[in-house]
Formats: C-alpha cells, sequence, structure tokens
C-alpha cells in the first residue's frame, strides 16, 4: 500500500479547473445530485429542556443555555423579549450546572478517575472558573500517568507525564520516577527527555542524585540496526478479487514499528482499514511478520484507530526487540537528514535515507505533515522516520506515485497527541464545533458554520474571526494558524465545553461533538449546494437580486488561495450551479457552474472545479 496516492495524484494532476468538454471520465450517472434548502435556526429552547440536562448532562445544560442567550441577545430581533423571571431562572439553571460539573470532578477525583477529572477540569477552565481548589488540569494528568506506570502501561504513563510537563514542569523527583521505569524498558530516547527535564531543573547543569549507570544508557545512542529489530512488515489478507474472470490475492502490505514492550505498534489506518471499515462486507485476516518471508506470521488485531491522521495502534502476541520513543516530539527542520525504515514491495527491514523537503504540508483533515524525499514504496506505508540522533520524527503515510521523491510523514508529535484515544480503543473520537475557517492577513476568518452542529447552535456569524479558544490566543507563522487552532482542540474529548471568542466581541460556551470522519460530505447532505460553495471551494455567493444577467449569483468575495481564486473567478462575476456532486467513497466533490467573469468581458464560460472533501480547514 502507498498511501493515499490516488487521491493526492487525481487532485494534483487534473488541477482546479476543467472547460466544458473536459469533464472527468470517472462522474457516474448514478450519483444523485443534491439539492437540500438551507438549515433553519433554532426556533425556540425550552427552559424545561435544560432543566432535564442538569444532572445527566450538565455541559449539554450550558451549550443549551448559550442556544437561548443567542436567541435572546442583544444582536436578535427578539432582543428583550425575555421577563425577568426568564432571565432569573437561567441564571439559576446555570449555576445549577455548573455546581453539577464540580461535584462530577469531585466525584471523579475520589474515584481516582484522573483522566475524567482533568476532562471536568477544562470545561470547568473554559468557563472562567477556577479549580485551584481541587486541583489542576497537569495535577490530574500527572496523577493519571503515576497510575498507569503502576498497572504496567508504560507508553500511557509515559506519554502523560510529558503531558503534564508540557502544561506545568514536572518536579524532580517525578522526572527521576519516569527516568527510571525508561533504563528499566529499555527506551533510550525516552530516558534521554527525562534525564534532560532533570539537567535543565539545576541551571542547565548536571543534576546530582542519578546514577552513571541511569545517566550512560539516557546519553547513548540507538543504530539503524538496533531500530530496524522493532519494525514489522504488517500483512492484510482479503481474501480472493476476480478481475477479468480471475481470482487473485487480494492482499495489503505495509509497515508497522513498535512503541511498546507489550506488543503495541504503529502503522497507517489505511493498510488495516479493511478490519474496523464497517462497510467492507468481505474477509479480512490481520498479521504481521519480523523477518522475511519465511518468518511466521504472527496474527494481530487492530486497538484503535485515527482516521482523520491515518494512523492506528495494532497489537500482536510478540515483544519488540526495540521499542521507538514516542515522547520527543522533535520538530525537524527543512534539510535535516532523515531515514525511513519498512518493507518496501515486501522487502523487510529496508533502510533509506533522504532529507525533510518541507514541512506544514496541508494533506491530512487535522494538522500539517512532513514532506520527505527517502524513498518509500508500496509496503513503506506506517514505518517509522527517524533523524540522524534515532528520534521519532514522522510516519509514512503516502506517496505520488506519479513523482519520484514527493512522500509525506505524520508528524511524531501528531502521533503522540493521538495515541491517548487510541489506547482507549475503537475509533479515536476528536471534537467538532461544525467551524470551516480560512488563515487571511487579520487572522483566523469562519466562513462557513456547518448546520446542526455546536457553531450553528450557538449562531456563530459566518465572516467573523477567532481571537481566542479556551481563552488561548492562538499565534503561528503563516500558513500555519489553522494547525494551531486544530492543536488547542485536539487533546479535548467530545463533549467537553469549549470557549471560542470572536473579534466581534462575541464570546460563545459550546459543548463539542464527535468529529464526523468526513465533515464537509456530512455537511453537504444537509446544507444546500450554494452555502457549499464556501467550504469546497473558497467561493462565497450571494444571491444576484436579478441582476447581473440573470445569474443566480454573484461572487460576494474568493478565499485566497481557494480552488476558485485558481481557477480565475473573482468578486461580482455573476454564477449559475449547473450542480454539486459529492462522490464521498472517492472522497471528493464536483461543482458545474456557468461564470460570466468580469475579467474577461462577461463571456460566459462553463467549468468544473473538482475539490477533496477531506478539508484540512475546519474545527
Amino acid at each position: 500500500m502507498y498511501g493515499n496516492s490516488k487521491v493526492l495524484g487525481f487532485l494534483w494532476m487534473v488541477g482546479a479547473v476543467s472547460m466544458t468538454g473536459m469533464f472527468l471520465s470517472c462522474v457516474s450517472p448514478a450519483v444523485k445530485e443534491e439539492r437540500l434548502a438551507p438549515p433553519k435556526l433554532n426556533a425556540e429552547v425550552r427552559l424545561d429542556d435544560i432543566k432535564g440536562y442538569i444532572s445527566a448532562d450538565p455541559a449539554q445544560a450550558i451549550h443549551l443555555i448559550g442556544i437561548y442567550e443567542a436567541l435572546y441577545g442583544p444582536a436578535s430581533p427578539y432582543a428583550g423579549a425575555q421577563s425577568p423571571e426568564t432571565v432569573e431562572t437561567l441564571k439559576t439553571l446555570k449555576t445549577g450546572a455548573v455546581d453539577q460539573l464540580r461535584a462530577s470532578q469531585e466525584r471523579a477525583i475520589q474515584e481516582k478517575r484522573w483522566d475524567d477529572a482533568a476532562s471536568l477540569s477544562r470545561s470547568l477552565s473554559s468557563l472562567g472558573i477556577s479549580v485551584e481548589n481541587t486541583g489542576n488540569e497537569p495535577d490530574f494528568i500527572l496523577a493519571y500517568a503515576k497510575q498507569q506506570l503502576a498497572e504496567g502501561n508504560d507508553l500511557g504513563a509515559f506519554l502523560s507525564a510529558v503531558r503534564a510537563h508540557t502544561l506545568q514542569p514536572l518536579q524532580g523527583e517525578d522526572a527521576l520516577l519516569f527516568l527510571e521505569q525508561a533504563v528499566a524498558v529499555k527506551q533510550r530516547r525516552t530516558a534521554a527527555f527525562f534525564l534532560g527535564i532533570l539537567d535543565q531543573r539545576v541551571s542547565n547543569a548536571p543534576s546530582e542524585g542519578i546514577s552513571e549507570e541511569l545517566r550512560a544508557y539516557a546519553q547513548g545512542q540507538d543504530t539503524a540496526t538496533d531500530m530496524i529489530k522493532g519494525v514489522a512488515t504488517v500483512l492484510v489478507d482479503r481474501g480472493i478479487r476476480i478481475e477479468r474472470g480471475q481470482g487473485i490475492p487480494d492482499k495489503v502490505l505495509g509497515s508497522a514499528f513498535f512503541v511498546d514492550t507489550s506488543g503495541l505498534l504503529i502503522t497507517n489506518h489505511h493498510v488495516i482499514s479493511s478490519e474496523v471499515d464497517p462497510t467492507y462486507e468481505g474477509y479480512s485476516r490481520m498479521y504481521i511478520r519480523m523477518g522475511d518471508a519465511a518468518s511466521p506470521r504472527i496474527p494481530a488485531k487492530v486497538v484503535g484507530w485515527d482516521k482523520a491522521l491515518d494512523l492506528a495502534l495494532i497489537k500482536a502476541d510478540v515483544k519488540g526487540e526495540y521499542v521507538f520513543s514516542v515522547v520527543d516530539r522533535i520538530i525537524p527542520q527543512v534539510g535535516d537528514t532523515v531515514y525511513a525504515i519498512g518493507s518496501p514491495v515486501g522487502l523487510e527491514k529496508t533502510v533509506t535515507s533522504g532529507i525533510v523537503s518541507a514541512l506544514g504540508r496541508r494533506l491530512l483533515q487535522l494538522g500539517d505533515v512532513i514532506q520527505i524525499d527517502a524513498a518509500v514504496n508500496h509496503g513503506n506505508s506506517g514505518g517509522p522516520v527517524v533523524d540522524k540522533e534515532g528520534r521519532l520524527v514522522g510516519i509514512v503515510f503516502a506517496g505520488v506515485e506519479q513523482y519520484q521523491g514527493l512522500n509525506f510523514a505524520v508528524p511524531a508529535e501528531r502521533l503522540a497527541a493521538a495515541l491517548p484515544a487510541m489506547m482507549r480503543e475503537g475509533k479515536a473520537e476528536r471534537p467538532w464545533l461544525g467551524l470551516t475557517v480560512s488563515e487571511t492577513a487579520s487572522g483566523a476568518e469562519i466562513i462557513y458554520v456547518a448546520p446542526f452542529t455546536p457553531g450553528a447552535d450557538q449562531q456563530i456569524k459566518e465572516g467573523s474571526f477567532i481571537k481566542r479558544i479556551n481563552d488561548e490566543i492562538v499565534s503561528a507563522p503563516q500558513g500555519s494558524l489553522i494547525p494551531a487552532l486544530q492543536d488547542v482542540l485536539f487533546p479535548t474529548r467530545p463533549g467537553e465545553l469549549v470557549s471560542l471568542e470572536t473579534t466581534d466581541g462575541n464570546r460563545y460556551i459550546l459543548k463539542s461533538v464527535p468529529r464526523p470522519d468526513i465533515p464537509l460530505a456530512e455537511a453537504a447532505k444537509r446544507d444546500s449546494r450554494e452555502r457549499m460553495t464556501a467550504p469546497l471551494f473558497g467561493l462565497i455567493l450571494a444571491p444576484s437580486l436579478g441582476r447581473s444577467f440573470s445569474s443566480a449569483y454573484l461572487v460576494k468575495r474568493v478565499v485566497r488561495g481557494s480552488i476558485a481564486d485558481e481557477a480565475g473567478l473573482s468578486a461580482q462575476d455573476p454564477v449559475s450551479i449547473r450542480s454539486l456532486r459529492i462522490y464521498e467513497d472517492e472522497g471528493y466533490a464536483l461543482l458545474q457552474i456557468s461564470v460570466k467573469k468580469r475579467r474577461m468581458g462577461y463571456l460566459e464560460t462553463a467549468m468544473q472545479l473538482p475539490a477533496a472533501l477531506a478539508s484540512p480547514d475546519t474545527l
């Protein structure tokens, strides 16, 4: 398997525009065009509904109160319609919901459900409520790390300890505890991470009280020969497929690497998708192999997966001779030398070298990825990418077959952030607010709010700019603002409260919901085609009101750098939509329009615009 090369190749080679007569051959007449009416705003949220949620789901109660306030707020046509009794009732309900959140956190602390306590702490913090009397999020995450360590879950312990340190520096005795365990399970790079914390705590001088044995191991160097022992070949047997009347073995080949001594390995979701896809009806059995073709196949199972990042956590009844560290969170620089390890076309334990060609490529739904030129082929998917110091920097996930040297890897820091959710087993649930944003010179502009989402519930205004998320002002280099916003939400769970402040002075408290596999595909099933042109193609339309040659719409704005921008569309161009087709299985949308471009003297032109459904610009 060679990643998402078909989708990437299609979008890059077709480009943004096809003129009339140059339509794609893959358009199926069986696909029906969506012609749904625009969504309606929430008409009313009854106080009795809110009361019913206070005990069972206080976060939902607070979310509903926000909807009620939005419906009757100062900017609403119903402003001032509330009676004084209703205003007082809302205050009482909100107080009751907050008290219930506090009580839930206290129960979680008493029952030592530290992960739940941390989640509730984040929800309370989004409301601006101090939790110092019961404990802050870093305290709970550290307690969870120690609990995991006591239960023998080294991977969960190390990941949580690093997260706690990111939020609040670890104390020396805590860092020493995790250092000793890292050495005990022979994870050198993890040991080096905690040793670095200890040394930094003493004015950057070597800290005392650390044995020479611990220090020598942590400061050692792993070789490529060592790391190869921690890489396996993944084989997914999907039985026999019939082509031209002949049966052909249907097998998927990939790579994986150990991240824990218990037999946990990381690979790509697309390698093992038939194991977890509920729509797949065929035969599927997964194995790993530690040596060459003569080595035995070891049955493996999927523990958890994150489709948005193309990652999967699998487990086999085998102990890897080498375990890769996932705590370094190293961000490589362009030009750095890297090595890819895997099983290209089944050639096990192959190491290829190259450089980091670029950073910040937006090819997945969340975050960004690394571009490398190390040679990778079918079978490399899911294999590790390391730097000269042996630190994990990425996971191979895709290449473009038509072009040599265009290969991509998921950054190791995103793997570390994704692992806790995958370790809960099953599909990793990510938070979703229902927003599509565009990075501009003025910041992150909300260009689309999907219907029936938290953002739509709270009537967040399209055209407003995000100022803060969870009271954090997010700044990033040009081109990296949207991934930075996604990173703020990424560690949170669906169902938590999230605060969102916009530059127009509004502050919203939303309860996040589970993110759909393909958010814009879901939105297209519910929204009108003229509204879907904004998130998919960067084409913001307004009714023409009978002007401009009677076309149905005028281009209100074109998002810079979007497909519509590349197609040469501009503001005030009259546009008629012929069709919008959604090809969810293939992962793209196809828009057919007639446009009279002002720049071309209003000469009418028929155009066809393709766009990937897996937009990287959503929150």
